[in-house]
């Protein structure tokens, strides 16, 4: 989930149909309130959040316990939900200073989405809350709570960077002074990406010069503990765009350490999709569904993590599931992921991810060849563009796939008028790439894919490359917003005219991007037994067998 998701307080309907697995975790429990300290509802504490726990200053083991679930599900990204634990442990003794802290903590900005307007006047109180009452603290929760007032003021300016810089520095020494205090380290981690989210990396995929404190900090975190909840979870996203290898073993531990938090289970798959492990990220993503399927039962906040969050697995669960052949699966993934309230796609902050989201089961019916299916799919409000965009491309692939040349360019033809809309220019799928570069993608690939039906390799290959180029052009997201890597096409079109050791390189090109995906191991496979290279191919068929054992789809 990527940087300035939108702060919305929009009803997000996400349907939650199971997609039924045989490893399923064990269903979750919600437990009652053990002892109210008032007549106000008191906060439930969450069964099966792992048992991590990080000891305060406080008279209430109550208040430990919801500190503890607060410090979880923060750690898990669903502040919202930390933000009633840490307000019911401040009630369970309201002379906890780091109760406030953790109230003030997790109203700040996240890699994931900038502070709020409306988070600034309750960060800015519970901080000072924290401070009032800081003479019951520990020394150490003292140079926590000095830490994180650098990064508040009761006033702030729209440009808070100079906040978040000085909270990283703060929060350095504090890691500095108690090195041994792995959540101090981990915070001075998060600090830091917060002041850089998602650009941590040089276009030559070297780490960038700010960013190396982050994966020096949490490698020495994990080196120490590996399975801390919070130091896995942020290590995944440091190195998942250039050096996913690098946290195979934190995806791993991650898996099943916090199986109530659905985000925490989500995440290794991030990982596992970059190292060409699609199963672990399907059984992972369809795991997170059920955890968050059992939060969503029990009274919940609405907010980014119910927007955004949840969708997320499976949308997730979708591109594992297409990248490892699992047409049926990704079906339904891709439905839920589209199962979204009509009246909230028109607006503008959402529109382009919403509009993105009801595309991918058309998307998903392109891929699989579901040409009858695309065509009986009615088309999509005028007034959606983008989607009708999709919808065009969705026809045009169709028609060329059952030989109609004419239909089809009429499809390129309203196609190409999207791409040119200044207004998809503007709109975003979650603020970073922008409707049109994916459409222009789709008229190139669109494009090509007409060429080669007419035999035009050439022209074809010139289009297929051109698609190639914008897709590389597009921001790193995961899933990534172009749906199908347009290197696997090109050795496609490579091969049926008859370049087979271009095509190979095409292949493997794709190979190196997405390892072991059995879409490009098939192609790979064709191109060597058409060059003679016998035992290679064979070698590689092998390895096609073993990245397609759960597809339902024959290539």
């Amino acid at each position: 989930m990527n940087h300035k998701l939108k702060t919305l307080v929009i009803s997000f309907i996400v349907g939650l149909g199971l997609i039924i697995i045989s490893t399923l975790i064990s269903p979750f429990r919600f437990n009652p309130p053990v002892a109210a300290s008032s007549a106000q509802e008191q906060v439930e504490l969450i069964d099966n959040l792992g048992n991590y726990h990080y000891p305060i200053a406080t008279t209430s083991d109550l208040a430990q316990k919801y500190f503890d679930q607060g410090l979880i599900l923060s750690y898990g990204f669903n502040h919202a939900e930390a933000a009633l634990a840490f307000r019911e442990a401040s009630r369970q003794d309201p002379n906890c200073a780091m109760c406030y802290w953790g109230l003030a903590y997790v109203q700040g900005p996240n890699i994931n989405a900038p502070m709020a307007d409306e988070q600034v006047p309750e960060a800015w109180q519970a901080i000072q809350q924290a401070i009032a009452v800081s003479n019951n603290a520990s020394s150490k929760e003292q140079a926590y709570i000095t830490a994180l007032a650098q990064r508040y003021a009761a006033q702030p300016t729209a440009d808070r960077s100079s906040l978040d810089l000085a909270y990283a520095q703060a929060m350095k020494q504090v890691a500095q002074d108690y090195p041994d205090d792995l959540d101090a380290a981990t915070l001075y981690a998060e600090s830091l990406m917060d002041t850089m989210p998602w650009d941590y990396w040089q276009d030559d995929g070297e780490l960038k010069p700010a960013a190396k404190p982050i994966l020096t900090t949490l490698e020495s975190v994990l080196a120490r503990n590996p399975q801390h909840p919070g130091a896995t979870h942020l290590y995944i996203h440091a190195t998942e765009k250039e050096q996913p290898t690098l946290a195979i073993t934190a995806a791993d531990d991650l898996r099943n350490l916090v199986p109530a938090s659905g985000h925490l289970v989500h995440m290794p798959s991030h990982i596992y999709i970059r190292v060409g492990r699609y199963q672990d990220a399907v059984i992972a993503n369809q795991k997170a569904v059920i955890a968050d399927r059992q939060y969503l039962a029990s009274p919940h906040p609405e907010s980014i993590y119910t927007i955004g969050y949840v969708p997320h697995n499976y949308h997730f669960l979708w591109f594992a599931a297409v990248m490892s052949g699992q047409g049926e699966i990704a079906m339904e993934a891709a439905e839920q992921t589209a199962a979204i309230d009509p009246s909230m796609i028109q607006n503008p902050e959402m529109s382009g991810v919403l509009q993105h989201f009801s595309a991918v089961p058309l998307y998903t019916e392109v891929r699989f060849g579901k040409w009858d299916k695309v065509l009986e799919t009615p088309a999509p409000n005028p007034e959606l563009k983008y989607a009708t965009g999709v919808w065009h491309y969705a026809r045009g692939m169709a028609f060329t796939a059952q030989g109609k040349q004419a239909e089809a360019q009429q499809e390129l033809a309203k196609l190409q008028v999207l791409t040119a809309d200044p207004e998809l220019a503007e709109m975003t799928i979650w603020s970073f790439n922008s409707t049109a570069s994916i459409l222009k993608i789709a008229a190139e690939v669109l494009t090509g894919s007409l060429a080669s039906l007419e035999a035009d390799y050439t022209t074809a290959v010139t289009h297929i490359q051109r698609a190639i180029a914008l897709e590389d052009q597009l921001v790193y997201t995961e899933p990534p917003d172009w749906y199908s890597p347009t290197r696997n096409l090109l050795g496609t079109i490579l091969l049926q005219g008859n370049q087979p050791e271009a095509a190979e390189q095409a292949f493997r090109d794709d190979l190196d991007i997405y390892p072991d995906n059995g879409w490009s191991l098939y192609g790979l496979v064709q191109s060597l037994q058409a060059q003679g290279k016998t035992t290679e191919a064979e070698t590689i068929q092998q390895q096609y067998q073993q990245a397609w054992q759960y597809a339902d789809f024959e290539l």
